[in-house]
């Protein structure tokens, strides 16, 4: 169905999201009737989002969600800052690095405890970072460069890089690097050896239960329903002001909307702009933050059963044929930025440069160069969500529309996150849309995940195996030069790093949005984290 006014394609999307929603809404009535506003003494906090949970496990979890709980739940050894710029003390009482990066020497806090009350020590810092690196999880790429971790003592750890890594200690703010209760996991089938990957059977249990030393522990778990999380009583720092959190699952804006407004949710966390606008109940409180998350298409040139090659031209053809502020329009009511290249704006190289420009007839000679101006069908298989505001299903409609114009033919396949992840990490496919938050503040994140070399996420899902012509022999070097080069030299190697990256035409950057709080009135602390995305321990309640 091709798009004839924007405002018409999003009052139509807008009014099928009600209809859908009105069953999930009063069956979310019924279900907490005595939920809501947490400024009654002794109720939990109720939080409205489309949970995107694919594990509980900080090894094996990788989503935005998984941010929040894991981050709530496992102290790291070092913190973020509210500024999203400095690492703090955490877990790690100080820290020191050799002069070439290359050895860090943490020492713990003597008062860090775990939620059963045994000390943190030396080993499970050990435990859990090879256990990390071993399962080889989505965020396991941290940990690539350590050659060993030791424990002179009971309090002090000692990490070994194979290279300087000026961000290393940066990466551990990350939630999946929480540290664990090493006594406690392994029990439960948990295993840091070198075949953890296929031995270590602990995630169910985690699914279950927690084992860490945060403010907050698990209370319990419904898949695709609830997440329940309680105040840790025995936490060894501050503790939270809020004693539960409740985390409801809500697919959409407009059914986040409807529970906040009747005072079943106290905070909803995906409520986009235009739904935002037109909030008027003066017990709701919308602010909006400015955020590094990112919106992304990707292109896999060594998917299967391509119609036509995605050879360099025609992947530049399709990034110059999007529209994309007509998108950021559409979706976010103009409440995002572009980006040049896949590094926010704020990080070190990130936001240097312009954008690739909409320009249709310039796609139409590169598609004619490569020998595809007929066109060709193109599969677009997307998780189906409403992610920083953006509903997907209307993002990629746009971009079908817009893809027409050069004889690509879009077959769109909205599917939910668990088929779409199985599938892109399979077979590949050959057009998506999904999205990015940063683990840490650091820009070598971006280059470990998106970049074309041998070992990072999306050189395997976009063929490198079966292409590995897709590998940037410049890439590997150049990370390594800005990771050994001194911070007021990383920006420049990282912004050139990023132009690298840019000019692939794997990943395309659709749009930077701004982070939109929607909370009832007597709720205070809420910021966006660019390591843990929503600070649960920062929310005060009146």
């Amino acid at each position: 169905m091709q798009l004839t006014n924007n405002e018409t394609r999003r009052a139509s999307i807008r009014r099928r999201a009600v209809l859908a929603a009105a069953a999930t809404v009063l069956t979310s009535f019924a279900a907490f009737p005595t939920l809501g506003l947490a400024a009654d003494s002794g109720r939990p906090l109720v939080v409205a989002r489309d949970m995107d949970l694919n594990s509980l496990d900080p090894a094996r979890a990788f989503c935005d969600t998984c941010q929040i709980y894991l981050s709530s739940v496992y102290d790291r050894l070092v913190d973020l800052s509210p500024d999203n710029k400095s690492i703090v003390p955490m877990l790690a009482k100080e820290w020191s690095a050799s002069d070439d990066s290359t050895v860090i020497t943490f020492k713990l806090d003597p008062n860090a405890k775990f939620s059963d009350g045994s000390q943190v020590e030396a080993k499970d810092v050990k435990w859990t970072l090879e256990r990390l690196k071993n399962i080889k999880g989505g965020i396991a790429y941290i940990l690539d460069n350590v050659q060993s971790i030791e424990t002179p003592d009971e309090a002090t750890v000692v990490v070994t890089l194979t290279a300087p890594n000026s961000e290393f200690v940066g990466s551990l703010t990350a939630p999946y690097a929480g540290i664990i209760n090493s006594d406690v996991v392994a029990e439960q089938g948990g295993n840091a050896g070198a075949d953890a990957a296929t031995t270590d059977t602990a995630e169910q249990w985690l699914l279950a239960n927690s084992a860490g030393a945060g403010p907050f522990v698990l209370e319990s778990y419904s898949p695709s329903q609830e997440l329940r999380l309680k105040r840790n009583e025995n936490y060894w720092g501050k503790k939270p002001a809020v004693a539960e959190f409740i985390f409801l699952q809500s697919k959409d804006a407009v059914s986040q909307t409807q529970l906040l407004e009747s005072g079943s949710a106290d905070i909803a966390m995906q409520v986009d702009p235009t739904t935002a606008k037109n909030i008027t109940n003066e017990d709701i409180i919308v602010e909006t933050q400015p955020s590094p998350n990112m919106v992304y298409i990707a292109l896999s040139p060594g998917a299967k059963n391509l119609a036509h090659p995605l050879d360099a031209k025609v992947r530049e053809a399709i990034a110059s044929a999007i529209d994309y502020d007509g998108i950021i329009d559409l979706t976010v009511d103009g409440k995002a930025i572009r980006l040049p290249a896949p590094i926010p704006v704020g990080f070190p190289g990130g936001g240097v440069g312009e954008p690739i420009k909409y320009d249709v007839e310039k796609a139409k000679a590169l598609m004619a160069e490569a020998g595809a101006a007929d066109g060709f069908k193109l599969d677009a298989t997307f998780p189906n969500v409403n992610q920083y505001g953006v509903d997907y299903t209307l993002m990629m409609q746009k971009i079908q529309q817009d893809l027409a114009e050069i004889n690509i033919e879009l077959e769109l396949a909205p599917v939910e996150f668990s088929v779409w992840r199985e599938k892109v990490n399979g077979d590949g496919i050959p057009m998506t849309a999904v999205f990015f938050a940063p683990d840490y503040y650091g820009s070598s994140q971006y280059a470990q995940y998106f970049a074309m070399m041998d070992g990072t996420v999306w050189y395997k899902r976009a063929g490198g195996a079966a292409d590995p012509a897709l590998a940037n022999p410049e890439t590997p070097k150049m990370l390594a030069d800005a990771l050994a080069a001194p911070s007021d030299k990383s920006a420049e190697l990282f912004e050139k790093l990023a132009a690298v990256m840019a000019n692939d035409h794997i990943i395309l950057p659709i749009l930077s949005p701004e982070a939109v709080f929607a909370f009832r009135k007597g709720i205070s602390g809420l910021r966006f984290s660019a390591c843990c995305n929503m600070v649960l321990a920062d929310i005060k309640a009146e």
